[in-house]
């Protein structure tokens, strides 16, 4: 009999099962009373959660369509635009940013580090940038962002944008728009959010807004604002065809959210990864991301000497849990383990079992019980 396999990779994420229940539900016709109420509540969630006064976007699409949009509205060929970059996803910004004919400087760190905030103040002070881009969480590498300490740094340049890349941090770590001076967030329905791939979220602040009507007509059609701004405002209207059950599967995972509770749900990611995370040194893995500036969504996860990695995650996925591979110099090296969303006590522990499991038939012999009895022992302080 072959194992029931849990799909821990950073996203898409388990979906529960009462948002299942909503992506099986019959569909409607878009315009029915019922679903345009539920589809306007969404939108008003969203706003309330992440706090802004600006608006929120909804429309099918991935990630990568969100930061286009978010990056679409808020500049114009020639702008100059600073790109801080904390791995893969940070890198995808300065493709997307030079195709749209922006002048583009990037800040890169080493892999596992952070670039220092002080570093993204100084050269701020150099050139009238027009937006900044910043990926809270990059799965390439694990590394979270000091989100907060940037937003400090730039609201004291007046001109210049935060555009904050969240599709694998929304929803688990804080992310409070108008407080902390982020002007776009984009993210995707995969992740924190526990729902199927599918949606395109991208919420804009009032800076955000004000720059795109600045900015008159602009060449993208499908990502405008101005163009989506109406029907989220009252989706009874029409621009495209909106993923009517994609939609109410996020307004449930909204609903989960907001009976957890936004804070306690950011303070159990903090919990559950700090437990994963020393498990997995306990079994001897170390870890790419600096200690202090881990994500809690994932773990990047650094082979121990003898250990190939096709092999081990082809014997991990038969022990019953699925993980990611590592991304660009790091390919073959670690596997990255997602612990984010809707999961649960016996998720966490079966997959650390499956490891165990997995370096034992490895022949790491002396590892049964010693990730369990940590992980264990860390989530019940």
């Amino acid at each position: 009999m072959k194992n029931r396999k849990l799909v821990m990779i950073p996203g898409p994420t388990p979906v529960v099962r009462s948002i299942q229940d909503q992506m099986g539900r019959e569909t409607v016709a878009f315009g029915d009373p019922d679903f345009i109420r539920d589809f306007k509540e969404l939108i008003e969630d969203l706003k309330d959660i992440f706090k802004t006064k600006g608006q929120a976007f909804v429309l099918a699409g991935t990630g990568t369509l969100a930061m286009e949009m978010g990056i679409a509205n808020v500049v114009k060929e020639g702008d100059e635009v600073l790109v801080v970059s904390h791995g893969f996803f940070g890198d995808r910004y300065v493709e997307l940013c030079e195709r749209k004919g922006l002048k583009v400087d990037v800040l890169e760190s080493e892999w596992g580090k952070i670039v220092p905030v002080e570093e993204i103040e100084k050269k701020l002070q150099e050139k009238n940038y027009k937006a900044i881009t910043v990926t809270h969480v990059d799965t390439s590498t694990g590394v979270c962002a000091p989100l907060k300490e940037i937003g400090e740094v730039v609201k004291k340049f007046e001109d210049t944008l935060l555009v904050v890349d969240g599709v694998c941090a929304t929803a688990a770590e804080p992310e409070y728009l108008d407080d902390m001076g982020i002007d776009v967030l984009i993210t995707g329905s995969q992740k924190a959010f526990g729902v199927a791939p599918g949606l395109a979220i991208v919420l804009a602040g009032p800076k955000a807004l004000e720059r795109r009507k600045s900015l008159g007509s602009i060449k993208d059609y499908y990502v405008d604002f101005e163009k989506w701004a109406p029907i989220m405002e009252d989706p009874s209207k029409y621009f495209g065809t909106p993923p009517v059950n994609l939609i109410w599967a996020l307004k449930e995972s909204l609903r989960i959210i907001k009976e957890e509770g936004v804070e306690n749900r950011y303070k159990r990611h903090i919990k559950v990864a700090r437990a994963m995370q020393a498990a997995l040194e306990e079994l001897g893995f170390s870890l790419l991301a600096e200690k202090e500036y881990r994500a809690v969504t994932l773990s990047n996860v650094l082979y121990m000497d003898g250990i190939e990695d096709g092999e081990f995650r082809k014997i991990l996925a038969e022990e019953g849990a699925v993980v990611a591979g590592g991304l660009g110099q790091y390919a073959g090296k670690m596997f990255r383990l997602g612990h984010m969303g809707n999961i649960d006590i016996h998720d966490l522990v079966s997959t650390m079992s499956a490891i165990e499991r997995t370096l034992y038939r490895l022949g790491i012999k002396d590892v049964l019980g010693k990730g369990v009895g940590k992980l264990t022992e860390e989530l019940l302080k």
